[in-house]
């Protein structure tokens, strides 16, 4: 396990005054690999800070290229990259923001051809996708290597965070068995903001072993009548995808 540099102790050090944080979670982040499944709303603000948060390598996949409706929340990227790949914008981003840790990304389309291999075997997955196809088969495929995924999905003011890691927990479609319909919906760069930096939170708290995360809950945020509602998920008897796990 590599250490802390002078530099990390100093860069990191009020967070690493954080109750059961120290140098030692400090460490567990230094050492850890993180997945992040999309570099758009959501995965903008995941992706800054658990960069800055000090997570040693940071994989971003996203197969998109950055357009002019997304700057009103993807922070990732500043408007002179409009055209240019999102994966490629946001490693340039991460990586002037801290240059001491590993940033990569990936332009693929996730499917079930390619998607063992990209994602690899990582302490956690981030869900910042934007359709349920693939948020689908990225929870099957966590489930089957054992990685807890962290799922967050917005629209307009409303946005929903969970910790997913069967069979501790439900998986994704024991909450949502149906994937609602395919559509353009509208979205506040401030929403995904919130339910982004929830979701960086929750990898944070896994991976130095400080608090409690959402497993078992889902927790629902109304940015218009500003309210946070945990509400309790359990598996769903005899669920197709998560049944089999003991």
């Amino acid at each position: 396990m590599q250490s802390l540099t002078d530099l990390e102790t100093i860069r990191y050090g009020r967070q690493m005054l954080i109750q059961d944080w120290g140098q030692e979670g400090q460490l567990r982040l230094k050492n850890a690999q993180v997945f992040i499944a999309g570099a758009g709303g959501l995965g903008s603000p995941v992706a800054i800070y658990l960069a800055v948060a000090g997570i040693g390598q940071i994989h971003i996949c996203d197969a998109d290229t950055v357009e002019l409706s997304n700057l009103n929340r993807q922070i990732l990227h500043p408007s002179e990259r409009v055209g240019r790949s999102k994966a490629a914008s946001a490693v340039e981003t991460l990586q002037e923001l801290n240059p001491e840790i590993k940033i990569t990304g990936s332009t693929n389309y996730l499917d079930a051809g390619n998607i063992e291999k990209i994602l690899g075997q990582p302490d956690v997955v981030v869900d910042c996708l934007d359709n349920y196809e693939t948020r689908y088969l990225l929870d099957e495929t966590c489930m089957a290597k054992g990685i807890p995924l962290v799922h967050g999905a917005i629209e307009a003011f409303l946005g929903q965070v969970t910790f997913l890691h069967p069979p501790e927990t439900p998986c994704l479609r024991c909450i949502f068995p149906e994937a609602p319909p395919k559509r353009t919906f509208p979205v506040v760069g401030a929403t995904p903001g919130v339910i982004g930096c929830l979701q960086a939170m929750e990898v944070l708290k896994h991976l130095t072993h400080t608090g409690s995360t959402l497993k078992g809950r889902l927790l629902i945020f109304d940015g218009e009548d500003m309210t946070f509602a945990p509400i309790e998920v359990q598996r769903r008897p005899g669920c197709p995808h998560c049944g089999h796990l003991t």
